[in-house]
């Protein structure tokens, strides 16, 4: 029997902030519970009836899939609207494109640019609108990054998680409120022109105390490392940013996931495991790595016995199923 909290009802998820500690710990576990039915060959019926609109302004692999496969796994059904499909922004208005998408949908996906244009399409829509990605914040991956990481450990309190790279870009940003939520340890490993806003710092650092847990920023990797359960990184140049790529490149590349860096956590390898939210820039089969070599991570790290990157892959569709099932089907019991 798959028990859900009725409080999410309805319920928009624009950045973590927008649930309580505990409503996000019941999501992961929601997400655990679905996907262990899933695998079971379970092909439920909680969505059926039930319209998901995607509204993609960025494209990608994982979001897409994982938000349309999760919809119909349950019997629903979901459209994916590319900025050539609607007029969003263009010919017709966010709040006007929010209004006639809510009278045909049960819920709106956003994947873009604007943490506001997500806002406004959760304020007029009438209907949950769940942040798949804005350029601020990228909750729905944290989300599978901590089941993930509980899947692992069988725990989050009191782990610790070190992020190595661009220490304020959105999975930063969401890794850090959400590892704050769910009392892990954070470290923000990143070059000093890269910190995360202050603000946002002093605001998980909060979170952290009210959970036993620490929130810090490190400008030494091999230093931010040490005692660290996950490595988590990401790509050094994100979408929309290609024309900082090669001050970026020569920024981080001390900053690069390899051997030394793995070894210098000083954790036994069945207490550690590595995370990268995809796609990520590891060997030569890109046309980015053709040029410039192994780039965030080094190919040995991402294909390592520890790697948990493809389970980390999955588990969005099972995370984000979570969300669909918690926001429109109300207060259901199965």
């Amino acid at each position: 029997m798959i028990k859900w909290n009725p409080e999410l009802y309805g319920r928009s998820l624009l950045c973590l902030e927008d649930l309580a500690d505990s409503e996000m710990l019941e999501l992961v576990d929601l997400a655990i519970e679905l996907k262990a039915r899933r695998r079971a060959g379970v092909r439920g019926d909680l969505l059926q009836r039930r319209h998901i609109a995607l509204i993609f302004e960025k494209s990608s692999t994982r979001t897409r899939t994982s938000a349309s496969i999760a919809v119909r796994d349950e019997g629903g059904t979901a459209d994916y609207l590319s900025q050539n499909d609607i007029h969003l922004g263009a010919k017709e208005s966010v709040k006007d494109t929010a209004r006639v998408l809510g009278r045909t949908f049960d819920g709106i996906l956003f994947r873009g640019f604007s943490q506001e244009r997500v806002a406004t399409l959760a304020q007029y829509a009438g209907v949950p609108v769940w942040n798949g990605l804005t350029d601020t914040f990228h909750p729905t991956q944290i989300l599978a990054d901590l089941m993930t990481i509980k899947e692992s450990f069988g725990r989050l309190r009191g782990l610790r998680v070190a992020y190595v790279g661009d220490g304020r870009n959105n999975v930063a940003n969401s890794l850090m409120i959400g590892c704050a939520k769910a009392g892990v340890n954070f470290v923000n490993c990143t070059p000093a022109q890269l910190t995360p806003e202050s603000a946002l710092v002093r605001q998980a650092e909060e979170i952290a105390q009210r959970n036993d847990a620490q929130v810090q920023v490190c400008s030494d990797p091999f230093e931010g490392v040490r005692g660290a359960n996950i490595i988590y990184t990401d790509v050094w140049v994100s979408m929309g940013e290609e024309s900082e790529k090669e001050k970026r490149l020569e920024l981080l590349r001390p900053f690069q996931v390899n051997e030394a860096l793995v070894r210098a956590t000083g954790v036994d390898q069945d207490q550690f495991i590595f995370l990268h939210c995809l796609p990520a820039f590891h060997d030569h089969e890109t046309a980015m790595t053709r040029q410039s070599g192994a780039l965030e991570v080094t190919d040995d790290v991402f294909e390592a016995p520890f790697s948990r990157v493809f389970d980390e892959a999955e588990n969005r569709m099972h995370t984000i199923k979570a969300l669909y099932v918690s926001a429109l089907v109300d207060g259901a019991v199965l």
